[in-house]
């Protein structure tokens, strides 16, 4: 596989696709670069820099240092996995919106339309709580205060309804998951300052090198468990009956339905984040006895956030799989077809069989995912290791780089099917 990706430079569309794609994210990267009118970009520095094992640096992660510069995309691409969560969950309770579901392309972009008026609210909502709170901190703006949180609000609103275009741009044009990507480009330019922090930890003593070396097997053996546990499937076997059309014969022929063990991928760890993210932000900034406990409960490495983001993971999992994987339609499809799964009776059994061992696969991939995303609480905690050793991060990147490779591949297989058949029928021609 891998030396096959040498030959991206010979196939002008994947090409194009390839070199669109990271233009997009070059852009992205500039405009992390950007701040936001009015604000001390020192003082905000030194005040991340007291919160960056916190809330605060989980959101910093995902913007990709976007935050702590209090750039035009600080909200990053939040609000709209956010706004897809609510729409999501609305589906299935809103008859109107499932009806959309169900309509094929037209309903589906309707509810993208409705997901963008909700991105562009929610943005305005997180926008006013950040610039709000930035504003009441001594000595973090020049202008006056409620011009900054007008202006901080339409600006990272504006940020965000961009970045979100960049995703939908790439996703069309480009080669891969455009948010996901936008999110692996974030962790992926973080990665050289969190070496640059452990070299400094390593030189201080804070980190010995034999902590070092351990923390480096487990990465290690954490990247080969992602690998092999996204490549992983269970392959229920299916049998097609044999039919006569006329004087043809269909079917006869033996295959197998793939189950993922992690159907649901990077999603519920993306969505776990950005729900427990957004109520605490806002509250992050409200002088508010309550919500300062909340906040103070949220914060990442506490008992509460971890078991908090364990269930909104393993509660993701199953709804997002029940979402893109529907077991009824799967087993009319087979019965339509004349395909049975050996030992179980077509129709309504063949379903439950299928929703039977979905639901195990299922809850080995949740339990599978909650490890690897609470693994930095436990490194910070017993090595006092940076925030990138493991977690939603490392599973995003993995993730994502596998999905890309998985569709660059895709299309060169596509084009060398391709030039195949125009081949065989100019020989026919012949």
């Amino acid at each position: 596989m891998i030396g096959s990706f040498g030959n991206i430079a010979k196939i002008p569309e994947l090409k194009r696709r390839v070199i669109f794609t990271l233009l997009m994210l070059l852009v992205y990267r500039v405009g992390v670069h950007i701040p936001t009118p009015g604000i001390n970009t020192v003082a905000l520095k030194e005040f991340f820099g007291q919160y960056q094992q916190t809330l605060f640096g989980v959101i910093d992660m995902f913007t990709g240092g976007a935050m702590e510069n209090f750039s035009v995309f600080s909200l990053g691409i939040m609000p709209y996995i956010s706004a897809s969560i609510i729409l999501q969950l609305l589906t299935v309770v809103v008859p109107h919106l499932e009806q959309l579901k169900k309509e094929g392309e037209a309903g589906r972009k309707k509810i993208t339309q409705y997901t963008r008026y909700g991105t562009v609210v929610l943005s305005l909502i997180q926008g006013m709580g950040i610039s709000i709170g930035l504003a009441n901190t001594e000595g973090m703006v020049y202008i006056s205060k409620p011009a900054f949180v007008i202006l901080s609000m339409i600006t990272l609103t504006a940020g965000t309804a961009f970045i979100m275009w960049l995703g939908e741009q790439i996703t069309e044009r480009g080669i891969g998951n455009g948010i996901s990507l936008i999110i692996f480009a974030g962790i992926v330019a973080r990665m050289p300052s969190a070496l640059g922090s452990t070299v400094q930890l390593v030189q201080t003593g804070d980190l010995g090198f034999l902590v070092l070396l351990l923390l480096l097997a487990i990465m290690v053996a954490v990247i080969a468990t992602i690998v092999f546990v996204e490549r992983g499937q269970r392959r229920i076997p299916v049998q097609y009956a044999k039919r006569v059309v006329g004087r043809r014969v269909y079917g006869g022929q033996s295959t197998h339905l793939p189950l993922k063990v992690n159907t649901a991928g990077v999603i519920p760890p993306i969505f776990a984040s950005s729900l427990i993210i957004f109520p605490a932000t806002i509250a992050q900034f409200l002088n508010v006895p309550v919500l300062t406990s909340i906040t103070a409960w949220l914060m990442p490495a506490t008992g509460v956030y971890e078991l908090i983001y364990v269930a909104l993971i393993i509660f993701f999992c199953y709804f997002y799989t029940a979402v893109t994987f529907n077991p009824v339609d799967v087993a009319d499809n087979m019965k339509k077809y004349g395909g049975y799964i050996p030992g179980i009776r077509p129709g309504r059994k063949t379903s439950q069989y299928i929703d039977k061992v979905l639901t195990r696969l299922t809850l080995g991939g949740a339990i599978y995912v909650s490890l690897v995303c609470v693994l930095p609480s436990i490194l910070i905690a017993r090595f006092n290791a940076p925030f990138y050793f493991g977690g939603t991060s490392l599973l995003i990147v993995v993730g994502v780089a596998l999905d890309t490779l998985t569709q660059i591949e895709t299309h060169m297989i596509q084009r060398h099917y391709e030039g195949f058949i125009r081949t065989g029928r100019i020989k026919g021609r012949r």
